[in-house]
């Protein structure tokens, strides 16, 4: 029998009264609404299924189970068309559906009082859209999954405004910021932050043109008063960096020749801060739409489905008891009763999570491979301990970066002079056993250390934000060096730090000539994109033995690309060339620290929209620099790190590393605050859509898409960027060309190889539609 609407109001309120936010608005929202009969929501799952299950669109109205409500069109057990769905904490979401997910135009208003007006797609705000906050803020303009992306108008509730473009949520770009008192910054922005190029002009009618880092001048600019009279000079808020020239004008001689710079900082710009705006306390994207029953769940032994507001399905058991267990499974968290029902173990839960329905996994997406993750290495190389026939050109290599990172120097401008790139800029160091005035005692034999060009490398290492101390300790603390298994191709030796952090390489002379030669271009290069995919170096030194033996040992120090808590699972390098370039090497033997190439590569990787085309930007400008300077050779170093949720079975022993669970991976794409930690490289949460190659076409490069994708967190970046087109590559080139196709070879010219590394990286990374 049907109970009473005034009696489903009373049941309606009560749950209202759990949540002190909804619990204030309950009346205004609620009062007047009529609501489904509740023997609805647990007898009429079958005439549901009658209704929706053929797609038809009709009408369902309901108080669900743990107090949310829902009116409006429904098809096929989900939300689908235009309609209502009410939190119990206050939030509410009106506007269009598309089988259980926020899409097309709608209104998503918070318990505070703030209210989203525009576009969603899979949940997120995404598109055109207004953002009202409960402090008074407004943005109008476009967004991305959540974020403020694109051209908008930013009104604060102090009365500043912006408008320009955004990037993830922050200002990132050209953009207009006015005050509250009238005075207004024109020019870049990154990050949130006035940065770059711009002008800032006061009421009073004075105005700064010039360069700015981190919302203050810095660098070369001018500062006008408006009787015409001007500063010019470089700027800096440290008062010992800061020089310049003031030129009076015609009609004031003497006006503001008293001036001090520094008054731009400490008074000029004093009350000119940028507002931070609110907080967003939760995305409409985290919000979850609670049980229903539905006979469709016979399919999974009677059990109902449980469904996110972007459409995923988990399952579930709703019945009344006392305990509760989290389950957590496909990004969501959810509670599920379990006292009194034997049946439902981890295992049973695990054999339900499995589950495939007609080639179909629980939320409709084509199952996946069951491929093997290979094994992930306890810790990869040897450590060189007393006794190792490197040992002591280790403690050579510690005591020199010791000496030359601890070694004063004044502090440096980011503006080098030319002489600074000199070749011929180096530092000799002598370091005898005994020590001297400048060096300490050592155990070892006597050697002479190079710097080469330490001021640019001392830079550098400012520009990448490495702090000193940090890097020494790295490098030279206590923990020894660890030496890879084997030489690379080039016969190069490697040696990770004990952190990971960062990879010391042996040189040949003619790499160092190479890179010495195109120093003052990369420097450029990395200054002038910050997301640059190519490697970062460090340091440039050379070890050289005296006595018997006279050796010389040169070294670069780089970043480790693969510098995470997470385990990589897979490493591709990838240079878009088929000559060679598949793995020797036994199934059963690939391990997490093997090396795969072009033709072991199995995968697409789609990022997400702004990613993706961040990405085909700076890979066009690498290539370009790369070009430019003769270099060919380089290779796309890629690590896929596979989410715990979505990971194909593999090796029990991979599972010792920490790992991303699916929920962690929507957490890095939900949570703004957690975006820092993604970096163009770092830490970008993917898709890998597994991919197979024609058996009839061994050399073929890009295998064809299956539809099966893994959730993956990737790292890449540029590697092995200093082999030139010299007289031995074009030999080279030559000789295998007669032998095969041009086109499959490695060595080639190098406007050839960046077309060619270009085209592939463009085939196998693609954006996710």
């Amino acid at each position: 029998m049907s109970r009473e609407p005034n009696s489903v109001a009373k049941a309606w309120e009560a749950t209202l009264r759990k949540t002190q936010a909804a619990k204030k608005r309950a009346n205004s929202i609620f009062g007047t609404m009529s609501v489904a009969h509740a023997e609805d929501d647990d007898n009429n799952g079958d005439d549901d299924i009658k209704n929706g299950g053929t797609g038809e669109i009709y009408h369902a109205e309901r108080i669900l189970s743990n107090g949310d409500y829902y009116t409006g069109h429904w098809s096929d057990n989900f939300p689908h068309g235009h309609g209502k769905y009410l939190w119990t904490d206050g939030c509410m979401y009106v506007g269009e559906w598309y089988r259980g997910k926020t899409m097309g135009k709608g209104r998503f208003s918070w318990p505070s009082g703030a209210i989203y007006e525009g576009e969603f797609k899979n949940g997120y705000m995404d598109g055109k859209g207004t953002y009202t906050g409960s402090n008074g803020d407004t943005y109008r303009g476009s967004w991305i999954m959540n974020l403020k992306h694109g051209i908008g108008i930013k009104s604060y509730a102090n009365g500043d405004w912006y408008e320009g473009d955004w990037r993830r949520g922050l200002q990132n770009g050209q953009g207009k910021y006015q005050w509250n008192n009238g005075n207004h910054y024109v020019g870049e922005w990154k990050n949130g932050v006035i940065c770059g190029k711009g002008t800032f002009v006061w009421t009073n009618g004075n105005r700064y043109d010039g360069y700015w880092v981190d919302g203050l001048p810095n660098g070369n600019g001018t500062f006008r008063w408006a009787d015409g009279s001007f500063y010019v000079g470089n700027w800096s808020k440290d008062p010992e960096e800061q020089n310049g020239t003031y030129y009076p004008s015609g009609t004031s001689v003497e006006g503001n020749i008293d001036w001090d710079p520094q008054d731009v900082f400490n008074v000029d710009l004093d009350d000119c801060k940028v507002c931070l705006g609110e907080k967003v306390s939760i995305l409409p994207s985290q919000k979850k739409l609670a049980v229903w029953s539905s006979s469709k769940a016979a399919d999974v032994s009677g059990w109902p489905r449980r469904t996110s507001v972007d459409g995923r399905v988990s399952v579930g058991v709703d019945r009344p008891h006392d305990r509760m267990r989290i389950w957590e499974g496909d990004g969501d968290v959810t509670c599920d009763n379990v006292e009194g029902n034997p049946m439902v173990g981890r295992d049973f839960v695990d054999d339900l999570m499995g589950l495939k329905l007609d080639g179909m996994d629980l939320k409709g997406n084509p199952c996946r491979q069951q491929i093997r993750i290979p094994k992930v290495a306890k810790r990869q190389g040897e450590t060189i301990s007393k006794g190792h026939k490197n040992y002591d050109l280790m403690l050579n290599l510690q005591l020199g970066i010791r000496y030359s990172v601890g070694r004063p120097a004044p502090a440096a401008s980011l503006d080098l002079k030319a002489s600074a790139f000199d070749p011929r800029e180096k530092v000799w160091t002598k370091f005898p056993p005994e020590g001297s005035k400048y060096t300490p005692p050592h155990q070892s034999c006597e050697f002479k250390w190079k710097d080469y060009c330490p001021l640019v490398f001392r830079t550098l290492r400012k520009l990448f934000k490495v702090d000193a101390a940090d890097y020494m300790i790295s490098i030279c603390g206590d923990d020894a060096l660890r030496e890879l298994s084997s030489p690379g191709k080039s016969g190069s030796f490697f040696y990770l730090t004990n952190d990971d952090r960062y990879m010391i390489k042996t040189m040949k002379k003619s790499e160092v000539k190479v890179l010495l030669r195109m120093l003052s271009a990369y420097y450029n290069h990395v200054r002038a994109f910050e997301n640059t995919l190519v490697t970062k170096f460090f340091g440039l030194h050379c070890v050289k033995l005296t006595g018997s033996i006279q050796k010389k040992v040169r070294f670069i120090i780089m970043g480790n690309l693969f510098c995470s808590e997470y385990a990589i699972h897979r490493r591709y390098d990838l240079k878009g060339s088929s000559l060679g370039r598949i793995t020797d090497k036994p199934e059963a033997e690939i391990d997490g620290t093997t090396i795969l190439k072009d033709l072991d590569l199995n995968f697409i990787f789609r990022l997400q929209k702004s990613w993706f085309q961040e990405f085909c930007r700076q890979i066009d400008r690498d290539c370009e620099f790369l070009e430019q300077e003769r270099i060919m050779d380089y290779s796309l170093l890629v690590g896929l790190h596979f989410s715990g949720a979505s990971s194909p079975t593999g090796d029990p022993d991979s599972e010792a590393a920490p790992r991303l669970s699916s929920a962690d991976v929507d957490q890095l794409l939900l949570d703004p605050s957690r975006w820092a930690s993604i970096r163009l490289g770092v830490n970008m949460p993917a898709r890998a859509e597994c991919t197979v190659r024609r058996n009839d076409y061994e050399a073929q490069l890009t295998g064809e898409p299956t539809g099966e994708f893994y959730d993956v967190v990737m790292f890449f970046g540029v590697i092995d960027i200093l082999q030139d087109y010299d007289i031995s590559k074009k030999l080279e080139h030559a000789y295998k060309s007669f032998q095969y196709d041009p086109t499959s070879i490695s060595a080639v010219d190098p406007k050839q190889y960046s077309k060619r590394f270009r085209d592939f990286i463009y085939n196998i990374f693609t954006e996710d539609s």
